[in-house]
């Protein structure tokens, strides 16, 4: 085999987790869509366009075959934009170590997909793809963490949730380092729930950032911030209970006010960034609504998962009858309904 460990996505999280591995002594394998991206991994040791500044190590090296990314790996690491993981995996399925089982599967991607049946939590959409072996035995790595920290070797902590014990053990032991703590779940639902989640909340809080910040109103401080966040973390829990979660303290945990908490406040953080941009950029003017938001989001030069993440809660709090009036709130915003200075001032008025 040509590589033991593959990670599926050359962006900077998936950039920052295959080094990682590699610094450990491990070959691996890293599929880039982006022929340059793959000739600076291979030919700079640099990922200049997603994780620029960071010298890789030369155990790490790139294809754009995703084929032969994945044949014969016994590790394999999804970390593509929740929009191109089904394309994604269907590229895939066809391997020989994918079709035996003999390749254990884990997944970075935050959010939800969408199937005919509305939207979905991503690994049980995955296992309705993969063969029999993965059924219950994919691995969920989710926590309060940014690629730029983690290639630099700064401490965090992560979760790696699955309800195949063994698979959640053989994931933490690979990622382990001294700098970077892994802690095992077996609370799948909750974990994948509040990944995607926390960044509709970080949308609102870069709004929210963004109006203090240009004096559009002398009312909210840093206990506006908290009570935003604590609103957040109510709607998550929410929508992770009636999905299914089944350990209340994966909201308590880095996987759920840890990664919620750093996701909000981080300068590192897209959906922050891109909740800021709204107010200071108007950057929603040129979109009629979320749906031509999401097609034409490449044109942002970034990613901010929220955006999907918001148009999918939104269904599914209306298919639960929750109350998630941030999550709500929101994805109004994205669709041109509602006017962020109005659903700000409106959301606090509302919880007199």
């Amino acid at each position: 085999m040509e590589s033991k460990i593959a990670v599926l996505g050359a962006g900077a999280w998936g950039t920052a987790i295959a080094k990682v591995i590699a610094e450990k002594g491990n070959k691996v394998t890293i599929w880039s869509y982006e022929e340059e991206t793959k000739d600076d991994i291979n030919q700079k040791r640099r990922n200049n366009r997603f994780l620029p500044d960071v010298e890789l190590p030369e155990l790490l090296t790139s294809t754009t075959n995703i084929e032969k990314a994945a044949e014969g790996s016994k590790y394999l690491i999804f970390a593509v934009p929740s929009l191109f993981l089904l394309d994604t995996l269907k590229k895939i399925l066809n391997v020989n170590s994918i079709r035996d089982g003999k390749t254990a599967i884990a997944v970075l991607t935050k959010g939800f997909l969408p199937t005919s049946n509305g939207p979905r939590l991503i690994l049980e959409t995955m296992e309705d793809y993969l063969p029999g072996f993965y059924q219950q035995a994919l691995v969920y790595i989710s926590g309060p963490s940014h690629a730029e920290e983690v290639s630099c070797g700064k401490i965090t902590g992560l979760i790696a949730a699955s309800e195949n014990a063994k698979n959640s053990i053989r994931f933490r032991d690979l990622l382990r380092t001294p700098q970077l703590f892994v802690f095992s779940s077996f609370d799948v639902r909750g974990v994948q729930v509040s990944a995607a989640c926390k960044n509709i909340i970080a949308i609102a809080f870069g709004m929210l950032d963004a109006i203090k910040s240009i004096g559009g109103s002398s009312v909210f401080g840093d206990g506006t911030d908290s009570l935003l966040l604590a609103a957040g973390l109510n709607e998550i829990q929410l929508l992770g209970n009636a999905l299914g979660a089944t350990h209340p303290e994966t909201f308590t945990s880095i996987a759920g006010i840890g990664d919620l908490d750093v996701t909000c406040r981080s300068a590192y953080g897209r959906n922050r960034r891109f909740g800021r941009d709204i107010i200071e950029k108007n950057i929603l003017e040129q979109y009629k609504d979320i749906d031509d938001l999401l097609t034409r989001i490449g044109e942002l030069g970034y990613l901010p998962e929220g955006v999907a993440a918001a148009k999918y809660v939104r269904y599914l709090s209306v298919k639960h009858k929750l109350k998630m009036p941030v999550s709500a709130g929101l994805s109004r915003i994205l669709n041109r309904e509602l006017d962020p200075y109005e659903f700000v001032q409106k959301f606090f008025d509302d919880l007199r």
